[in-house]
């Protein structure tokens, strides 16, 4: 007995909730009443408004109960001039006259979208209609109310209050909240005309304001203005919920406006020719030999880097990549990278350039200058890496220290040497004759002991096959494989690993060049094939990086086609197993880059 009570006490709730729900049309009183008539911009205006429909009890329509088709006013009607931030609405029931009838209320936040006198216009429910209201939304905030009542704001600063164009203008921005923020929606500034970029993530943490602690939510872009004149970012806005220490729950929106700042023109005294608005910028080498001496055909890589504070790297002009007649320039793609921190972008611009002397003499590279201007003095600086001489020698030559110069080449050459010169040169034959028979001797006798020294080197040469074990064919084998692969791809390092090669098939040799190894084992057909490789690695679109790009492993994709070459690479490794070769053609490289044995 006591099991069927419980169940038909249980059946009568459910009924009872489902019938609340369910609203047939009722002739009954709708009111709206908003928890203030006057508000500042910026508050929430609290619009409840309550209704009443009578309940018909049945069977038969208990289970039609549909949540989609609810009926609910015509709240929509206030979007013109308000945002609706939240909505709710709950249900109540009661018995007049012996009728079941639903009273019914619904709260809306409301945010009005601009000051002046705004109208909530009559709102209807089934056949109930409301009142119209008025609501009065002045500017500003109220004079009676202290900062420590206000539950969020917004704080905007910027560290100057003119930049020039294209210069880095840090905004923070600050959102100062109370309570457990559920939900918030703070939006990023924007504008058409400027470049914003984030600076690391945004920060956490509380401060007393006012003698009120808040939680503090700050955020920090990097802004370049792109055109001169008055930059004006639209309003930052924050929209979000919270609930107080109580449990209420509190709506939360705010709006700042930064002030107008002013963006300059580039000054008419900057000389450069990209405009360059940075509180630092340097310029940097690296890979330079420390006495700059070389040897033809060496292989110098340089790299020149360009940092600058408060410019993004995408603004940073390519180095100058101009070099004197008698070298070969090879250079690589750009590397370009921004680093970002609460103190603002810092770029850095890196190109690297394999520089490969071909002719003997002193070779200058040009002085490399950066105009730039200097925000923090207001005034243009430069850059400079000045201008250096390259000392080539022959390959082969000793290069350890630059040869004797004569009196005009010298800065250091006393001036009474000078004046003995000159006295010989006058006179003709006072003293002079001795001193050129003096070095006629020395000469003879340098020219003894070097062809001395070549035939000693000659016998070791035909001695050492006898005395040499043969190469490790694991690593021979290797080395021809990664030959292969690197004539294949038309790689710059193929006359390298040549020689390398060459050297562990031919053992006994002391091979420094290519035309070493054809002078040894002459070969037409891979010398003539070789020479197409160097050609084409030598020719202006390949220097200047054209037509081609490279994969993750720095291999070039282009139109090189190297089938030919690595076929006459395997016919003369199996010829030279054989002990057979071809000759006939000139060699490689040009004379000046040859290396006698």
């Amino acid at each position: 007995m006591v099991k069927r009570l419980i169940i038909s006490s249980i059946r009568l709730t459910v009924l009872a909730a489902l019938m609340i729900l369910w609203l047939p049309a009722f002739a009954g009183e709708l009111t709206a009443e908003p928890d203030k008539t006057r508000l500042y911009e910026g508050d929430v205006l609290t619009l409840t408004v309550k209704g009443s429909t009578k309940i018909d009890i049945s069977l038969s329509n208990i289970f039609d109960f549909d949540i989609s088709s609810l009926p609910a006013p015509d709240i929509e009607k206030v979007s013109p001039d308000f945002d609706i931030l939240a909505r709710n609405q709950r249900y109540s029931i009661r018995t007049i006259n012996g009728d079941m009838v639903g009273e019914i209320t619904w709260t809306y936040q409301l945010s009005p979208k601009s000051t002046g006198k705004l109208t909530i216009p009559a709102l209807t429910f089934q056949n109930a209609v409301s009142k119209p209201l008025t609501i009065d939304v002045v500017d500003g905030t109220p004079p009676d109310q202290a900062a420590e009542n206000r539950d969020s704001f917004i704080e905007l600063t910027a560290d100057k209050a003119d930049v020039y164009v294209q210069e880095q203008l840090i905004l923070t921005v600050r959102l100062f909240f109370r309570g457990n923020l559920i939900r918030g929606e703070l939006s990023d500034p924007q504008h058409p005309n400027a470049l914003i970029e984030t600076l690391g993530k945004q920060k956490e943490s509380s401060r007393m304001r006012d003698g009120v602690r808040y939680r503090v939510v700050e955020r920090r872009y990097a802004l370049f203005p792109q055109k001169p004149g008055t930059l004006n970012l639209p309003a930052i806005r924050f929209e979000g919920q919270a609930r107080g220490a109580d449990g209420s729950l509190k709506f939360l929106r705010d709006s700042a406006e930064l002030f107008e700042v002013h963006v300059k023109d580039v000054p008419a005294e900057f000389s450069g020719s990209t405009w360059l608005p940075a509180t630092d910028l340097t310029l940097a080498e690296a890979g330079m030999p420390p006495a700059l001496n070389l040897s033809t055909g060496d292989n110098l890589t340089r790299t020149l880097s360009l940092q600058a504070t408060g410019l993004p790297s995408e603004t940073l002009p390519p180095l100058p990549d101009s070099v004197p007649d008698g070298l070969r320039i090879y250079p690589e793609s750009p590397q370009r990278d921004t680093s970002s921190g609460p103190n603002g972008i810092t770029s850095t611009l890196t190109q690297t350039r394999a520089l490969v002397p071909v002719s003997p003499g002193k070779l200058t590279l040009p002085a490399i200058r950066i105009p730039w201007w200097d925000t923090e003095s207001n005034s243009e600086k430069v850059a400079l890496i000045p201008a250096q001489t390259l000392n080539v020698a022959s390959a082969g030559e000793n290069n350890g220290a630059v040869p004797a110069a004569g009196p005009a080449d010298n800065q250091s050459t006393p001036p009474e040497t000078g004046n003995k010169e000159r006295t010989f040169n006058a006179t003709g034959n006072t003293g002079g004759n001795h001193f050129w028979q003096w070095i006629s001797l020395a000469l003879a006798g340098i020219w003894i002991l070097t062809m001395l020294a070549w035939w000693r080197t000659r016998r070791m040469t035909q001695q050492s096959p006898a005395n040499t074990e043969p190469p490790s064919p694991g690593n021979e084998q290797a080395a021809f494989e990664k030959l292969l692969n690197a004539a294949k791809k038309g790689h710059a390092a193929t006359s390298g690993l040549f020689i390398s090669w060459a050297g562990m098939r031919l053992p006994g040799h002391d091979f420094c060049s290519v035309a070493d190894v054809f002078r040894a084992f002459p070969e037409p057909d891979l010398e003539a094939e070789l020479g197409k490789l160097q050609a084409y690695l030598f020719s202006q679109n390949h220097a200047a990086g054209k037509n081609h790009t490279e994969d993750s492993s720095g291999n070039r994709n282009d139109a090189w086609d190297g089938t030919a070459l690595t076929q006459a690479l395997k016919q003369a490794r199996r010829r030279m197993e054989n002990g057979v070769s071809e000759s006939g053609l000139p060699p490689l490289y040009p004379g000046n880059l040859s290396v006698s044995g």
